[in-house]
């Protein structure tokens, strides 16, 4: 019976792709300890696994055997945080100084126990804390960007947001550019933020179709996206790009950004004057809301329908 390795699989995986170990582990590691990994002779942590994985386009939830108890938990926490942060964003305006200290607190704990070579571990803290603020608001946009610019280039010394599409990404990579287009966004460059947002979904849909979480990370892009081209009034290149995360979520049955696309539809198609599928989709997007109890978004689509369809709510 041939004995399975970790290290084997990844080095396979890497020639098949034609990566040099270079290219592979830049920003996690040194190429000595890569060769110590694909032969064997070192386990990498958990972490560390995540990322090559990743990186190859290849699924990790059957490497957790090869994690130690802390590495386990360093996950378990960071899966947390990033829960709360999607909570806190779907939070009314009133309950969301309790869930950013509920943040801040996990994050102390994650910093206590990350070690100061940990890049990845370290780039996740860096990342959170540019979404977070100072506890007295939000970062400038000048400091958030730096934050943020910092925090991929942990892993990524090379990333230039104008063409990074030559690079090897992980998930956690690949959100992180994300928010950098958030930011660009925030601070009214949409015109950044599309082009850096475009990038990343050629590359998700390239290399990321084989890992777990494709869906989620493919909807979240794609959504943004999507919201960013409707600001600049390319809306026929909007319905494109949310018909596409539309069926995206349907196909793989991950519903989180199914609302987000149909209310960018409803908008843009109101915008170029189809009314009557407007009014339809508003109202598939407003009951989707409302049934996720997403209460902030729902107000928004009975908002919009009132002032731009001018349908009433009982």
């Amino acid at each position: 019976m041939n004995e399975f390795k970790l290290g084997t699989y990844i080095r396979k995986r890497r020639e098949e792709l034609g990566i040099s170990q270079e290219e592979l582990c830049e920003g996690f590691c040194s190429v000595p300890n890569l060769s110590r990994i694909e032969n064997n002779q070192q386990d990498p942590s958990r972490s560390l696994t995540k990322n090559l994985l990743e990186r190859l386009g290849l699924p990790r939830d059957k490497f957790t055997a090869f994690w130690g108890q802390k590495d386990i938990t360093v996950g378990a926490l960071m899966r947390e945080i990033n829960n709360d942060v999607v909570r806190h964003r779907r939070a009314p305006e009133e309950e969301r100084p309790k869930v950013r200290e509920q943040i801040r607190e996990k994050l102390a704990e994650l910093e206590e126990i990350t070690a100061p070579d940990d890049k990845i571990a370290q780039q996740f803290l860096l990342a959170q804390k540019a979404l977070l603020g100072e506890s007295s608001g939000p970062y400038s946009f000048e400091k958030k960007l730096a934050i943020q610019m910092e925090a991929i280039r942990l892993t990524c010394p090379g990333f230039d947001p104008e063409d990074f599409r030559r690079g090897h990404y992980s998930e956690n990579e690949a959100l992180l550019i994300n928010q950098i287009a958030t930011t660009y966004s925030a601070a009214g460059q949409k015109s950044r933020a599309i082009d850096i947002d475009r990038q990343l979904l050629w590359y998700i849909e390239k290399y990321f179709k084989e890992l777990a979480g494709y869906a989620g990370t493919f909807c979240l892009v794609a959504h943004n996206f999507a919201i960013y081209l409707g600001a600049e009034k390319r809306y026929a290149e909007a319905i494109e790009i949310a018909e596409k995360g539309r069926k995206t979520c349907i196909y793989y049955g991950d519903y989180q950004f199914l609302p987000g696309f149909l209310a960018v539809q409803a908008e843009c198609s109101f915008f170029l004057g189809r009314e009557e599928q407007s009014k339809e989709l508003y109202l598939q997007a407003y009951y989707l809301y409302k049934a996720f109890e997403d209460r902030c978004n729902r107000d928004i689509m009975r908002q919009e329908m009132q002032e731009r369809l001018g349908i009433e709510f009982a």
